[in-house]
């Protein structure tokens, strides 16, 4: 059988993109998403929301045998999803993102984003905070920002025709090394493995908005 490539039908229905979206587990291996399409998803998953614009997150996108055959020990719980699907995407945050705050900021204002006089009270705010702020603090603000791209990067996935799944059941401790980068530097926040389902998932009971929801 010969390897289908190429993409798939585009959506901007958003019953289509969000409600109808679910966790698949098993997915066609002939199915290949080109790294061109790949950066596309990515770029526009990348317009996600991050404190002071920071956007700490990294992604290692594991799409080769030898790099599935490398991930497959450390992902126990989810062989069936690393081993079948087009790749597997391994969201981290980077402990140093402050290291780009200059060229952030000073990209906004050459792009006529940002006058260059926002430009220097923000930074003159957001750099003593950061000075200061705790390392647990600033753990948990790169874990929130890590979860809102990697939702929307299921999101944009969806809008290209392909599926996901969400998956923590990895080797934490030993996946940044395994594939070369700093374990310190660079902290683990999940996998999703993107393709083409071969089999649907299931629909999930949701509680309903009076359990989940306070009025004040």
């Amino acid at each position: 059988m010969s390897t289908m490539t190429g993409k798939f039908h585009k959506t901007n229905d958003f019953n289509a993109i969000v409600l109808e979206r679910c966790s698949v587990k098993v997915y066609d291996p002939e199915v290949k998403i080109s790294r061109e399409e790949m950066t596309e998803i990515l770029a526009e998953a990348s317009r996600a929301p991050s404190a002071v614009n920071l956007q700490p997150w990294r992604f290692l996108v594991i799409d080769s045998a030898e790099g599935k055959a490398k991930l497959a020990p450390l992902a126990t719980f989810n062989q069936t999803q690393a081993l079948t699907s087009s790749a597997v995407i391994a969201v981290f945050y980077d402990t140093n993102n402050v290291e780009y705050m200059d060229e952030i900021f000073g990209k906004a204002v050459e792009l006529g984003y940002m006058p260059r006089e926002v430009m220097d009270m923000q930074l003159q705010q957001v750099k003593p905070y950061y000075a200061k702020i705790s390392a647990s603090e600033l753990r948990d603000m790169n874990l929130i920002d890590s979860g809102l791209i990697s939702m929307q990067l299921m999101l944009v996935a969806r809008a290209h025709g392909y599926d996901t799944n969400p998956m923590a059941g990895f080797d934490k401790e030993h996946i940044a090394e395994a594939f070369g980068l700093d374990k310190e530097r660079f902290q683990p926040v999940m996998l999703i493995s993107i393709g083409k389902a071969a089999k649907e998932g299931y629909p999930s009971y949701r509680l309903p908005v009076e359990t989940i929801t306070t009025w004040a």
